[in-house]
């Protein structure tokens, strides 16, 4: 299926919450080793407890490859699991390229048989380091999420740059726009070229939104990095076209041994929440 038609499925099912995966080794629970297999058993952990609340999930790839060949391998059996799970499984890499090496990265995350649904990449180099993924994305039915304007404070020193009557995220929101009209879900009606803008930004994300019509919008910064509920409404179009991702928030709501129970709590919180903002 469509990616942005599974997760637009999914959305509706469940609730548009994504759960990030960052599990930064100095902060697991008591009681997780801090290895690879650790990683593991707290990333299937999280998994086991969102996968009812949750649409997806977003591991971070960066704390599986401070560990090597062995966190990658734990990364991509996390990325199985997810699957198995019933989640779609973003992988959060922001890979970016051109030529034969951005047909490399394209082909190593979104062959037709990976565990991974859609991947995290910037435009920076232009159409030549996106155009891969998109022949990706429509061959083998992945998507991808392109950065648009983030939810760090300093985003805006490139991204807020002016350029002619508009700023750089205005431009970027554009090129994505054109970029996925190409490759529209049939079900709907959204494209399998996303975006990422921040929930910390949500006059930005309201106007964004308008540039962007057809593009599913991944909303990150909620909760631990201030941003609400009530901030992400506009990226909504009728309850549908975006996703709101919490890492922090949900994975280390505590590092006790109630992890698990924590962890699923957040989520059905951040549900609930969403849903009273809609």
């Amino acid at each position: 299926m469509h990616f942005a038609d599974s997760l637009t499925k999914a959305t509706t099912q469940k609730s548009p919450v994504c759960v990030g995966i960052d599990p930064a080794l100095g902060k697991l629970p008591e009681g997780i080793a801090k290895d690879a297999k650790g990683l593991l058993d707290f990333s299937t952990g999280i998994i086991d407890a969102v996968k009812d609340i949750a649409a997806c999930v977003k591991p971070q790839m960066a704390y599986y490859e401070v560990l090597g060949w062995e966190g990658m391998r734990a990364f991509w059996e996390t990325c199985a699991y997810a699957k198995l799970q019933g989640l779609l499984v973003i992988a959060d890499g922001k890979r970016n390229d051109i030529g034969s090496t951005c047909d490399a990265y394209a082909d190593a995350y979104l062959y037709k048989d990976s565990p991974i649904d859609a991947l995290t990449v910037t435009a920076y180099m232009g159409s030549d380091g996106v155009k891969p993924f998109i022949e990706r994305c429509m061959k083998n039915d992945k998507g991808i999420f392109v950065q648009v304007k983030n939810s760090n404070p300093s985003s805006g020193e490139l991204q807020d740059l002016p350029v002619g009557d508009e700023t750089v995220h205005e431009h970027m929101a554009q090129l994505v726009s054109s970029w996925g009209m190409s490759s529209l879900g049939k079900e709907s009606g959204y494209s399998a070229v996303g975006a990422v803008v921040g929930a910390t930004y949500p006059e930005e994300l309201k106007y964004l939104r308008s540039l962007m019509p057809h593009a599913i919008i991944l909303i990150p910064g909620y909760g631990a990095q201030g941003g609400t509920a009530a901030d992400t409404k506009a990226g909504f179009v009728n309850g549908n076209g975006a996703i709101v991702n919490s890492s922090r928030g949900i994975i280390f709501a505590s590092k006790g041994k109630d992890w698990k129970e924590a962890a699923f709590a957040a989520a059905k919180k951040m549900a609930e929440e969403l849903k009273a903002a809609m």
